[in-house]
């Protein structure tokens, strides 16, 4: 079954990736609905999902960067009490408790060769996400031979600077693309 929040990012294909809780009021004026909070900690990632839940936005939650949480399945646990409706990680053990919790799971897979790539089916298979973040972004070709191969939404992230690389990237079978730049969350 295909998570909501899937929906919710294929209609709003910019998805913005707060690394810096300061610009918390930038991504609550931008016309998304699904926010990839990329900052935080243990003492206020849930102050950071409440501001984003009132300023009517889902919060995905990128469980590697948050500040004192440690790299386990409970981490999925913790996350969900603080109210996240997502989590990304490059753990595939985090990203399937996640799932089982009913939170959207995103497994973030760095295609940095080929080894890496032909290495993408055994991660999903030992991951089972909603979805695959694929870094970095513009490499229309991998996101291509990925999103046909595992059967499952690609999300490209980083290193997206211009209009032209979101399109390239969404042309080549990308469901959305995550990115930082303040200038891309308007598109």
């Amino acid at each position: 079954m295909r998570h909501p929040l899937i929906r919710m990012m294929e209609q709003n294909p910019v998805v913005p990736a707060l690394k810096d809780a300061d610009r918390l009021d930038d991504v609550l004026s931008c016309p998304c609905s699904v926010v990839f909070v990329l900052c935080g900690d243990i003492l206020n990632i849930d102050a950071i999902i409440q501001r984003l839940h009132e300023g009517g936005k889902k919060a995905v939650i990128h469980a590697d960067l948050v500040g004192g949480l440690a790299p386990k399945e409970i981490a999925a646990d913790f996350l969900q009490r603080c109210g996240a409706d997502g989590i990304i990680s490059t753990r595939p053990s985090l990203v399937r408790r996640a799932r089982e919790l009913g939170l959207l799971s995103v497994l973030r897979f760095f295609a940095l060769d080929s080894k890496a790539v032909s290495k993408a089916r055994s991660e999903v298979d030992a991951g089972t996400p909603d979805m695959i973040e694929i870094l970095p972004g513009p490499i229309p070709r991998v996101i291509a031979r990925l999103s046909s191969e595992l059967g499952i939404p690609v999300i490209a992230g980083g290193l997206l600077e211009e209009k032209s690389d979101i399109l390239a990237v969404l042309g080549a079978g990308a469901l959305c693309v995550s990115t930082t730049d303040r200038r891309l969350w308007q598109l």
